[in-house]
């Protein structure tokens, strides 16, 4: 069978009635990668031409927290294959050297030890990426590398055609950046505008100040701007003491 007739069978098998929604085609799609490939966990993620970075799904939990560690730090093998729009390798010593910190939270957060991130190339504004988790980076060698590069194009292709053959408004985007775990994403960087508001700053150094109190604290950035915008955390707590 075809690389996507596996794919295709590999979709169709993914029969949870919670995913059938338009919305979560991108957690479809991501179950859909793990069954296929010989990997522990993917998560799909959108950098939209504002330069926000949005995940879309991933499977499975361990997956979806190992994107919000990389949000968390700033960096990492996804948010550096969506910039360069090149295959990322990242095994467990690479990541320690190129990202020490992300790694670190990595390692203490979830059971993956190394990450494959490709780029992945839809018929919409900005760009996306694939995240390919393993628990053991010695099998980060089994990974057939067109194989995976292929599986990333149908996934590029699936989102593509889902945005092409349906209707949506153009400030609102297709179905799929509207589930759960991008609208949480989305209701972040909302939060990194407050931030900026209130404190009169500009949005790097707000998201900067969000990112210092998560890593403080030892949770996600996103968990601190849902207690920004729940009001949990006030803005003024945030703010950078002044020299005197």
């Amino acid at each position: 069978m075809t690389i996507a007739g596996r794919f295709a069978t590999a979709l169709d098998s993914v029969t949870d009635p919670e995913l059938a929604r338009p919305e979560l085609l991108p957690v479809r799609l991501a179950r859909a990668c793990v069954s296929m490939l010989p990997v522990d966990g993917v998560g799909l993620s959108l950098l939209a031409v504002d330069g926000h970075r949005v995940p879309l799904g991933a499977a499975p939990e361990e997956a979806a927290l190992a994107e919000r560690l990389q949000f968390t730090v700033g960096t990492g093998p996804c948010a550096s294959a969506e910039s360069c729009r090149h295959p990322v390798f990242a095994v467990e010593e690479e990541m320690l050297r190129r990202w020490p910190v992300f790694a670190g939270l990595l390692h203490r957060e979830t059971p993956y030890r190394a990450v494959v991130a490709l780029p992945l190339e839809l018929g919409l504004s900005g760009s996306a990426a694939i995240d390919l988790y393993f628990r053991r980076s010695a099998d980060v060698a089994a990974l057939d590398v067109f194989e995976a590069m292929a599986v990333g194009e149908l996934v590029g292709s699936a989102l593509s055609d889902a945005a092409l053959w349906s209707t949506w408004r153009a400030e609102r985007g297709p179905d799929w950046l509207h589930g759960p775990t991008p609208q949480e994403r989305t209701a972040a960087w909302a939060a990194v505008d407050r931030i900026a508001a209130e404190l009169g700053v500009g949005p790097d150094t707000a998201v900067a100040l969000l990112r210092a109190r998560a890593y403080v604290l030892g949770v996600p950035a996103d968990q601190v701007a849902a207690d920004v915008r729940s009001g949990r955390l006030p803005v003024s707590d945030l703010q950078v003491p002044t020299e005197t």
